[in-house]
């Protein structure tokens, strides 16, 4: 009698509009193939699998399962930040046990880089330790930073496209707040999410690419000091009278009493002074070249999370990697990342394949230094012709109830814990 095994999905790093579609297309994927049987969401994350709680998702509606293309973040199986090391041996063989306790077969891990080191760990544990297990990563991450400067690996990263229409549209509204009160406020800086990666604000010119608004962008890769940035923004204000400036929560502004996560990563939004107030501050004390004052306009998480500018375009991608990601899970291809590759030619169309999950674990694509303008405060008409068909067309249409979106919300159907409660090793005092 033929035997079908398990799967489970799930989530690390931070969330984007896009992150339930994936899980849509996993679902609906299991629910069609021939060698998989049950499908479990751990509950945030790796952590999840480690305490044992798997949400039954195999028990969840077909009306739940289609509305996470509408829901945004990752509310419905949780993310975690928390990270396997490789001193952290309890951990590991923990995983391994809550696989085995569940007929656990497949591993299915969305998120970005360090996602994909540790679904590449757990696959190469579960050889070693005689577990016919298939781990596929599935890549997730606002900051389109997973792969390799030359695109090779993959093209773009779901949750890319959503974050860039979202700055596409919140710098149009910006310039019609800037063009009424200049005046009194002649400079507003917007500070974009983004680490070290210049992807999110560069978006930023997605907005006006005939680049006929008095807009600079100041990647972290920008290379140019306080006193160059406030000299330029002068310049600007002295031709067209007010100016916006979307810079990256990574530009060096020096010691900022950052905070980081578990994976090292500095946690800009969480510092005690972000980089916008401190450019805000910079320009006012610098001087302007014209009567009223610089403020400024720290977007949040919501930038990850505001579904009404979620692109079509990157739900439709990511929900196809989800597809694909089970697709190579069913045909035993463990060790690889569901991937989405560009076509050549102008008109935009992609393709769906796999790459190796120990070349791209840890990988970290780079924003290309030739896509940054000489004057380092703007991006090229390349970078415009890259992004543009990944924001799509249309706004999409959400499902609302009294005025109200409705977002899925799954039963808490837990699969039955069958082993010794557990503390992850990181949690312990």
């Amino acid at each position: 009698m033929y035997f079908k095994r398990n799967l489970v999905v799930a989530q690390s790093g931070g969330p984007t509009p896009a992150i339930n579609s994936s899980l849509q297309g996993i679902i609906e994927a299991v629910r069609e193939s021939p060698s998989i049987g049950a499908i479990y969401g751990a509950r945030h994350g790796v952590e999840g699998i480690l305490k044992e709680e798997l949400l039954d998702l195999s028990a969840q509606s077909p009306e739940e399962v289609a509305l996470l293309r509408f829901t945004p973040a990752a509310g419905s199986i949780g993310t975690c930040r928390y990270k396997l090391r490789a001193n952290q041996d309890e951990d590991f063989e923990r995983v391994i046990e809550v696989f085995k306790a569940h007929d656990v077969g497949y591993l299915l891990y969305t998120g970005g880089n360090d996602s994909m080191d540790t679904a590449d760990k757990i696959a190469r544990l579960a050889r070693e330790r005689g577990l016919d297990l298939v781990a596929v990563g599935v890549p997730k991450t606002i900051d389109n930073d997973v792969g390799d400067g030359e695109f090779r690996l993959i093209d773009h990263t779901p949750g890319y496209g959503s974050v860039a229409r979202y700055w596409m549209h919140k710098v149009q509204e910006a310039n019609e707040e800037n063009a009424g009160s200049c005046p009194a406020d002649p400079v507003l800086v917007m500070q974009a999410m983004g680490r070290k990666i210049g992807f999110i604000p560069a978006a930023a010119r997605l907005a006006d690419p005939a680049r006929e608004m008095p807009l600079q962008i100041f990647l972290a890769e920008s290379h140019c000091s306080l006193e160059q940035l406030a000299e330029g923004v002068c310049d600007q204000l002295r031709r067209s009278g007010r100016c916006l400036v979307v810079i990256s929560e990574g530009f060096n502004v020096g010691d900022l009493g950052e905070m980081k996560d578990s994976f090292g990563h500095t946690e800009f939004g969480a510092s005690k002074l972000t980089v916008a107030q401190i450019v805000v501050n910079y320009l006012n004390q610098f001087g302007l070249p014209c009567k009223g004052s610089a403020r400024g306009n720290v977007p949040g998480t919501d930038q990850r999370h505001s579904m009404a500018y979620a692109s079509a375009v990157d739900l439709d991608e990511a929900y196809r990697l989800g597809q694909k990601a089970v697709e190579l899970a069913g045909g035993g291809e463990s060790g690889f990342m569901a991937t989405i590759l560009r076509e050549p030619g102008e008109i935009y169309s992609v393709r769906y394949g796999k790459v190796p999950l120990a070349e791209v674990a840890n990988s970290e694509r780079t924003f290309p230094a030739e896509w940054i303008a000489h004057n380092g405060c703007d991006v090229s008409d390349d970078f415009v012709r890259y992004a543009r068909p990944l924001v799509g067309d249309e706004m999409i249409n959400l499902p609302m109830i009294d005025g109200r979106q409705r977002m899925t919300r799954f039963q808490p159907i837990f699969a039955e814990k069958k082993l010794p409660s557990y503390v992850p090793q990181a949690d312990r005092k």
